[in-house]
């Protein structure tokens, strides 16, 4: 549909293959939105339709398969509480025309008190029943939505980092809460408005037919109406409500997104521009909510309707047939009680149809998700490897991000194993790309690459990410202490580990300065932490996981000078012996490396060690060093 949120990343890149920001993506969803017309739905086809719903409900059987039994025996305690609940009015309708007429006649109220007392064991059955299902639906539910969460979370773990890369976090946010949230509404109260619905509108035709045929046939001649009532308002709710949740998601990305930028948007004065998106996101959130409101306020009063007109003819009917002696006064009661129980759950159905469109709309959005491959898959018989010695090799690799554009055209390098390895050149020269693809981040689209002469695509994700570990300039930190921090890939090792790793990166002395040295608190994002200190604690995360390769993408960006000079003093230490691969433009933190790769376009066109292309008269390795020394003066 043209309003879905959901659209791919890959769907916004614009024709020159720049990925829009998410500023963009929303101003798009925005004049998406202002462009729905009466035509919108028929963009998504009958088919597709129907596959999403097939998805969706293949999802909830999946969910609710372990609880068989327990929904079985859910269903059988609410057909008893629906059979006591039906058996009153036709008690009632005893209790008049049996009961009344003796103590009229100055007889004994014994079969008065027979009604009774049959009521009152049959309200007291009821409500045992009731009680047993709302607890059993209420661990069911819970249970459930716990499988929910947990499949969540740990699929977008799984998912590749090409998916996240187009993936917003707002998105994220969006599927784990309000999805979440409103699977739950209708777990907690919306089957068993369903179930009690049907087996009361079942219940209450079968005891009128068998009461009283006729008066039971003209009660049930506004069936046809309800009927046709229910199918309109299901149709157009299934549109609104699926509508409902992408406006919701919407809402909630545009304001996740623009919170968690909030320094670039205020630095950038975004706020007046993000206010304006952000409020015609939530006026067609509202517009759209009104409209399901509509439906329901149309609905629900039609319903009544019907009900009291039903009402009218049968008092009307059922008392000329009183008055003539054809039909009891106790069974025209009863009709009206049942009467009143027939017409009730069409509200239900209609609340019920509010839970069940929103929370389809959920499940389409979560079955999407839990049913979305990662493109770089774990091997089904992975190669065992253990501790690797380092060697890396591509053979002829291939690989390109969009349109099959070639990023590393037909790559062969070998990094033998604990060489140091430099990669300069210029921004999109493909050196991230290498750091990414030796990490599995992405898989080659040609050719292979191998660890100790095992291709990466067999290995697993544990014994690959054990054997390579990457630090980037992004130095993430975690909520958590420091010690937290550093001890994240390895979270068994000692406080003598974590002290050892943080020493040999030189970051122990600002942490012992730290008010609670180790266990002081990094807060969000690290925000306790300078730049150069996170870039320190993430060294020292690294020193500990102890991999055989490691690879440093633009590392030292975030260090001053000084914080930089012990890093690299620190760094002949944590690189001894392991395989390590530099990216930096600070040509300073390359002079460590055993061997310099200068690339352009994904192809090398130096390979030596620093000292060798310094020397090289006319090199690209010189003359980048030549600008970056002018550049520090």
């Amino acid at each position: 549909m043209t309003t879905q949120v959901q659209t791919t990343r890959d769907e916004q890149d614009d024709s020159r293959g720049r990925k829009k920001t998410d500023v963009e993506v929303a101003e798009d969803s925005i004049q998406q939105w202002r462009g729905v017309g009466a035509e919108d739905s028929a963009e998504l086809s009958a088919k597709g339709s129907v596959f999403l719903k097939h998805r969706s409900r293949r999802l909830l059987g999946d969910l609710l398969a372990p609880y068989k039994l327990t929904v079985v025996f859910m269903i059988v305690l609410v057909v008893i509480e629906n059979a006591a609940r039906l058996a009153i009015p036709y008690l009632v309708s005893l209790g008049i025309d049996k009961g009344v007429p003796p103590i009229m006649n100055d007889g004994p109220p014994t079969v008065l008190v027979q009604v009774v007392i049959a009521m009152l064991v049959t309200i007291v059955f009821q409500a045992v029943t009731r009680i047993g299902f709302q607890r059993l639906s209420g661990r069911v539910g819970q249970d459930v939505l716990l499988e929910v969460r947990r499949r969540v979370f740990k699929h977008f773990q799984k998912l590749d980092v090409k998916f996240h890369d187009r993936y917003t976090s707002g998105r994220v946010v969006s599927r784990l809460t309000s999805d979440v949230e409103a699977i739950q509404e209708m777990l907690n109260g919306g089957f068993d408005s369903l179930i009690r619905a049907v087996l009361t509108l079942v219940g209450v035709g079968i005891m009128l037919i068998t009461m009283d045929a006729k008066l039971g046939i003209v009660c049930l001649l506004s069936f046809p109406l309800l009927m046709l009532l229910v199918r309109w308002f299901s149709v157009n709710s299934s549109k609104t409500y699926r509508k409902v949740r992408e406006f919701s998601a919407m809402v909630i990305v545009q304001f996740v997104e623009t919170m968690t930028g909030i320094r670039a948007v205020q630095a950038y004065r975004r706020e007046p521009r993000n206010a304006e998106i952000f409020e015609d996101m939530a006026r067609g959130f509202r517009d759209i909510n009104t409209k399901a409101f509509r439906l329901v306020a149309l609905f629900m009063p039609g319903v009544k309707l019907i009900g009291n007109v039903t009402i009218g003819i049968v008092v009307l009917y059922g008392g000329f047939r009183a008055l003539e002696g054809d039909l009891t006064v106790g069974v025209l009661t009863a009709f009206l009680l049942y009467l009143r129980m027939f017409f009730d759950p069409m509200q239900d159905i209609s609340q019920f149809y509010n839970l069940f469109q929103s929370a389809s709309a959920a499940l389409e959005k979560l079955s999407g998700v839990l049913e979305q491959d990662p493109e770089v898959e774990e091997p089904t018989e992975p190669t065992p490897i253990d501790r690797a010695k380092g060697t890396v090799e591509f053979e002829h690799v291939d690989f390109g991000y969009v349109d099959d554009r070639p990023v590393l055209p037909d790559l062969d390098l070998t990094i033998p194993a604990g060489q140091t390895v430099a990669l300069v050149g210029t921004t999109g020269a493909g050196k991230t790309t290498i750091a990414k693809m030796i990490s599995r981040f992405y898989d080659p689209t040609g050719g292979r690459i191998t660890l100790d002469g095992t291709d990466l695509r067999e290995l697993s994700d544990v014994d690959l990410r054990r054997n390579v570990v990457m630090v980037t300039q992004e130095n993430f930190m975690f909520d958590g202490t420091v010690a937290d921090n550093i001890a994240f890939g390895k979270p068994e090792a000692s406080r003598d580990e974590i002290v050892a790793a943080a020493s040999a990166v030189g970051a122990h002395e600002f942490i012992t300065a730290l008010p609670h040295g180790y266990d002081t608190d990094v807060e969000k994002r690290g925000g306790r932490l300078s730049a150069g200190q996170r870039q320190l604690v993430a060294f020292a995360r690294a020193f500990l996981a102890d991999p055989a390769v490691l690879i440093l993408d633009e590392a030292t960006s975030s260090l001053d000078i000084p914080s930089e000079r012990l890093v690299q003093q620190a760094l002949q230490t944590i690189l001894a012996s392991r395989t390590a691969v530099i990216i930096a433009h600070r040509l300073s933190t390359v002079e460590i490396a055993d061997r310099v790769l200068v690339l352009e376009h994904g192809r090398i066109l130096e390979d030596g060690s620093p000292a060798e292309l310094m020397h090289a008269e006319g090199g690209r390795y010189a003359a980048l060093y030549d600008a970056w020394e002018e550049s520090l003066a």
